[in-house]
């Protein structure tokens, strides 16, 4: 089984190549504005370097959101154009998920400009509840409440962001892909501010 993984939601560009779940060719990079204009010569670039033609591929994974509201939609639309094409499954799964991975109570965050972020609590991989906006002083005081493990723009509440692997991660978390029942009809998911937020940690 051989798997295209992309995500450009936020400030990374993240190309994979895996087959049966082994990582052959891939690079994750801060590629800030710059997806639409590097994700398809990179992708032609791990291609090459892995061998395979698009023939080749089996299935196609991206993060569908939360993001920057062009950049969800950069991987999602190149997407879109090879499973139509070639009538491939494609699978979607958070970006805030490919942060934390299969980490233990974790919180993964990315800036959402005006004081605020994304951000979804985890555990092990899967959503407590549905990600949501709220204030970076509202993030703080539940980080510090509930003793979470950050991950993501971290530097946002001025700490630093645990260690993450968004090439592994996106390996790991095969159990929570969504599949997409019809590509014609896929958006990207943005969010809106929440004024509450209560989750209990498994």
């Amino acid at each position: 089984m051989k798997t295209l993984c992309m995500d450009t939601t936020n400030k990374y560009l993240v190309v994979g190549l895996y087959e049966d779940g082994r990582l052959i060719c891939g690079s994750a990079e801060e590629s800030w504005k710059r997806q639409s204009e590097t994700l398809f010569p990179t992708l032609i670039g791990h291609m090459q370097k892995a061998g395979w033609e698009s023939e080749d591929l089996d299935e196609v994974v991206i993060t569908d959101g939360p993001g920057s509201y062009t950049g969800v939609r950069i991987a999602m639309t190149l997407a879109k154009v090879l499973c139509t094409q070639r009538s491939l499954p494609l699978y979607t799964i958070s970006s805030l998920q490919l942060y934390a991975g299969l980490e233990k109570q974790a919180l993964a965050l990315m800036d959402a400009r005006s004081h605020r972020a994304y951000v979804a609590m985890l555990d092990q991989g899967e959503l407590l509840q549905p990600e949501t906006v709220l204030d970076l002083d509202d993030i703080r005081a539940l980080v510090q409440e509930k003793q979470l493990r950050v991950y993501g723009d971290a530097h946002l509440l001025g700490m630093e962001s645990c260690p993450f692997d968004l090439l592994a991660n996106f390996a790991s978390l095969r159990p929570f892909y969504r599949p997409v029942e019809n590509v014609h009809t896929l958006t990207p998911r943005y969010l809106k501010d929440q004024s509450a937020y209560h989750l209990e940690i498994k």
